[in-house]
């Protein structure tokens, strides 16, 4: 069943889109089905899950980590993750990081854009990320790859439709700013319900959990 939802997924992304199985509280088990059917990126959210996973399951896969870091986690995180899909504060950047100098490792990351309504959201605003960026060099252990957001919780697609493309406008508006970061690349955003509306705003990345695995265990 996860190999069929998988393949039925991945026949409607483009081939420039990224597939992202979320496995968040979803066993090895299940991980390793998704592996079975060719399929090798995977993210989750609690750091102590991603090193359990990571440390057990082929070192082929490539984990993104999306939930909220906690700098005293980062150990449990940044030795395994490809990517940091979900760095939302200047704080856990700077850790990020000094970790990165203290380990000798390049660090990419995503930078989280909160745009929602919601004030419960982690992510930094717009003003935030143009600050940031202004001195990327300072960063000399972070590679900035580009931004990450989610749209508001809402059924309404409209809204969802005009969250996202906020977001990718200004993520083109910084491509566009900051020719000399040529790995900002990477617009993360579409989740299991939103994915296909996230595709007409240029999405490279979406991340999908339920309707590959199912409702969580």
């Amino acid at each position: 069943m996860i190999a069929e939802a998988l393949h039925t997924i991945l026949k409607e992304l483009p081939p420039r889109v990224k597939l992202v199985a979320v496995s968040k509280f979803h066993p090895a088990e299940a991980v390793m089905e998704a592996y079975g059917a060719g399929h090798r990126v995977f993210g989750e959210n609690r750091p102590q899950e991603l090193k359990a996973k990571a440390e057990t399951l082929p070192a082929d896969i490539e984990w993104h980590f999306l939930g909220h870091l906690q700098t005293n986690k980062l150990k449990m995180v940044l030795p395994y993750a490809s990517l940091v899909e979900s760095v939302d504060t200047l704080h856990l950047l700077e850790e990020i990081n000094r970790w990165g100098a203290a380990n000798g490792k390049v660090i990419p990351v995503l930078l989280e854009l909160h745009i929602g309504a919601e004030k419960t959201k982690q992510g930094f605003t717009e003003e935030e990320v143009l600050e940031l960026l202004f001195r990327a060099d300072s960063f000399r252990f972070i590679r900035f790859c580009g931004l990450m957001g989610m749209a508001s919780h809402t059924d309404e697609e409209d809204t969802i439709d005009a969250d996202f493309c906020r977001i990718a406008d200004f993520f083109a508006y910084l491509r566009d700013l900051f020719p000399e970061l040529s790995d900002f690349c990477e617009l993360s955003i579409g989740m299991s319900g939103d994915w296909r509306i996230a595709l007409r705003h240029d999405a490279t990345i979406v991340r999908i959990g339920t309707a590959i695995f199912g409702e969580r265990a």
